[in-house]
């Protein structure tokens, strides 16, 4: 059987290049989303409104009302805990669901898309063990996720979060705790290589004087007189440090990382890992880096570059970024148009926006359950194993067949998925490739339909047709199976 591909070019696609960026900078490809880039007058254009604020963010606001903890203060959530009410980890969880569920459905998926980054660059598990922290931490992440590096890195590295996470909530002048002291240094800034043991020290000591009441009020201060004071050097950063307040050498020594060359590099490296390719060229790494330090360690100035270069230009091609497990479930929701129609009535409760977090555990990892510090990693080699790719097809079919989530979720009915009220399969497959995946139909594509439905091109599909009646989900997996949707 000869399987051509046959067009149905009453649904539009994107051009490759701008399909290329669409995968690379949202959260997955919708025929909306196409539109929508298409009334902004282009890529670029749409880009830089994504940029600027010019969308709307209703649906993150609208969306933290829907669990309480969201928008709860630390100290109410700690409170929450002590009554019985909602332990710390659940609200975690509920935190994690949030992150999900923004991905699916927000108008600002480049900042979505930063922001992510960012908690995987600053990462700090969402466990109980952060205290009540957890949730604020994410949200600072996302305010500075487009702003200086420079105040993004002071705002997570002194974060309570961080602080109780990495030690540096007990750390002293007596005992001073270096986990953050090297992190800051190996993963955060200029990485491992750039300094010594005796720059680690020099670094833990910096960063002594803050304090957490962990596990009673979880109270968070700075007190001066837990602070190491005396001369310190870490690289080619020094200071007397003789203050009893050593704050000031805190921001001072922050900034000097943040405007450090082997920062501006790492910052660089980070952002073409997850654009580009799991090994940008150097070149590309050396431009981005130079254009981090002359704009301030500015990120925006960076994405623009990066956006325009050539090397983005080029990076197109199936399988050069391969999904990882919450990335396939956002991209799976948005494919298949699946609504979420109302918030959960608590944390347990069979929801589809609680279920989403289970969905992310089952396929091979929830958003911020990575326990190392150094954060989840984002190259193919990490998320290409048989496990998880069998583990994927179970939640693509489940979802195409409507059968769990069920509650507070709407999908699309079968009968939604033909564009006429006739129409040959061999269209039909085109049409779902260029409504599921933006392009059109392949020989493959077909053939693997063909063989999925026991269907010919030719056949002629209606509503009646025991492939809408019955068989639609094992038809709509053929699409969500393939490589198309689970790179990106």
């Amino acid at each position: 059987m000869a399987y051509t591909p046959r067009a149905w070019t009453g649904t539009a696609v994107p051009n490759t290049l701008l399909w290329h960026y669409l995968r690379r900078f949202t959260a997955g490809y919708t025929p909306a989303l196409n539109q929508q880039v298409n009334a902004a007058g282009g890529f670029t254009r749409w880009f830089e409104r994504q940029l600027s604020s010019y969308y709307s963010d209703a649906w993150y606001s609208a969306t933290s009302a829907w669990w309480p903890s969201i928008n709860a203060s630390w100290a109410t959530l700690w409170q929450r805990d002590q009554d019985g009410i909602e332990q710390l980890g659940m609200a975690d969880a509920n935190y994690e669901r949030w992150a999900l569920v923004r991905r699916v459905g927000s108008q600002r998926q480049v900042l979505e898309s930063v922001a992510e980054l960012w908690e995987h660059h600053f990462h700090v598990p969402a466990s109980g063990e952060v205290g009540p922290f957890r949730t604020a931490y994410g949200k600072t992440i996302r305010n500075n996720a487009l702003g200086r590096f420079e105040d993004l890195l002071k705002a997570a590295v002194l974060h309570p979060a961080m602080a109780v996470y990495l030690g540096n909530a007990n750390s002293s002048k007596s005992a001073p705790n270096e986990n953050l002291g090297r992190e800051l240094l190996e993963l955060h800034t200029v990485g491992r290589g750039a300094y010594t043991e005796a720059d680690v020290k020099a670094s833990a000591r910096i960063l002594t004087g803050y304090r957490c009441d962990s596990w009673r009020t979880w109270g968070f201060s700075y007190e001066p007189d837990r602070h190491w004071t005396g001369p310190v050097k870490v690289m080619g950063f020094s200071h007397a440090n003789s203050a009893p307040d050593g704050r000031p050498v805190v921001a001072a020594y922050l900034k000097y990382l943040a405007h450090h060359p082997l920062t501006a590099r790492r910052v660089a490296l980070k952002l073409a890992r997850r654009y580009v390719s799991d090994d940008p060229p150097a070149a590309l790494i050396n431009r981005l880096a130079a254009v981090y330090l002359a704009n301030d360690t500015q990120i925006k100035p960076v994405l623009r570059y990066l956006m325009a270069s050539v090397e983005m230009r080029s990076s197109y091609g199936i399988g050069t970024k391969v999904r990882t497990p919450t990335d396939d479930v956002v991209a799976t929701w948005r494919a298949l148009g699946t609504q979420l129609t109302a918030k959960p009535a608590n944390s347990d409760a069979p929801a589809g926006a609680n279920a989403i977090l289970w969905q992310s555990e089952g396929v091979g990892l929830r958003p911020f359950s990575w326990q190392p510090p150094d954060g989840r990693p984002d190259t193919a080699a990490a998320w290409s194993g048989a496990s998880r790719f069998l583990n994927s097809l179970d939640t693509h079919y489940t979802m195409s067949g409507g059968w769990w989530p069920t509650v507070g979720v709407k999908y699309r009915t079968a009968a939604s998925w033909l564009p006429a009220t006739r129409i040959r399969f061999d269209q039909l497959v085109d049409h779902l490739a260029r409504t599921l995946h933006g392009r059109a139909s392949t020989a493959v594509l077909l053939q693997a339909a063909c063989e999925a439905t026991g269907l010919a091109p030719a056949t002629m599909i209606t509503a009646t047709h025991d492939l809408v009646r019955w068989e639609m989900p094992r038809l709509l997996t053929v699409f969500l199976d393939c490589p198309t949707h689970m790179t990106r």
